[in-house]
């Protein structure tokens, strides 16, 4: 829980940082001395759990999530849908079936990368020349469009560093309609199949 208030934490004071204008500097330096301290607290906790597992490369492979959280900060809000899991294990098990775990994880994690690529790809396009992203909702918009693999072309990054967070935000969006689409699938051949092993025999 205390991991999931930093990610939150951090990501509140990263968009501040982009989105509010006109703050003053105390402010802003604030908000920077917030998202390192998030950042030392994942790195404290990663090399703690690390260095107590003994398992060295074995576990960073066990532990990608956290592994790819601790180099690229701005997915540090995906530690949120571990909280969702946590919550959704009272008890011992689960509280939704399968299938409906893995769409509200998919949700959960477009809403939290699109707004984070949003708002990363906001702060590197804004102001630079030929820019199509003067005003975050442009940016939103872009995500998106993205995210779904629709990709308008109306609005797109220039910068160098905007494009790579473009193939980033492309990669996340096939992954997770992939798995919305494949878990929705399956979800109806069980319910079709069901129905059949129900119905009298002969019909």
């Amino acid at each position: 829980m205390p991991l999931a208030f930093a990610s939150l934490a951090f990501l509140a004071a990263y968009a501040l940082r982009v989105l509010a204008t006109g703050l003053p500097e105390a402010a802003l330096d604030l908000c920077l001395a917030v998202t390192l301290a998030a950042w030392a607290l994942f790195a404290v906790d990663y090399a703690v759990r690390w260095r107590l597992s003994g398992q060295r490369l074995g576990f960073v492979r066990k532990h990608l999530l956290d592994t790819v959280v601790l180099v690229l900060p701005l997915l540090r809000p995906l530690r949120v849908v571990k909280v969702y899991e946590a919550v959704q294990r009272r008890h011992g098990r689960p509280r939704l079936a399968l299938h409906a775990r893995v769409i509200a994880y998919s949700g959960l994690s477009s809403l939290l990368l699109g707004f984070t690529g949003a708002l990363a790809v906001f702060q590197q396009e804004r102001d630079a020349p030929g820019t199509t992203m003067p005003d975050f909702g442009d940016a939103v918009w872009w995500t998106c469009t993205t995210l779904t693999t629709v990709g308008y072309g109306d609005v797109v990054p220039v910068t160098p560093l905007g494009r790579l967070i473009a193939v980033g935000v492309m990669m996340i969006g096939m992954a997770l309609l992939a798995a919305v689409t494949g878990s929705f699938a399956s979800w109806l051949l069980q319910v079709f199949s069901r129905e059949d092993d129900e119905r009298p025999p002969g019909i």
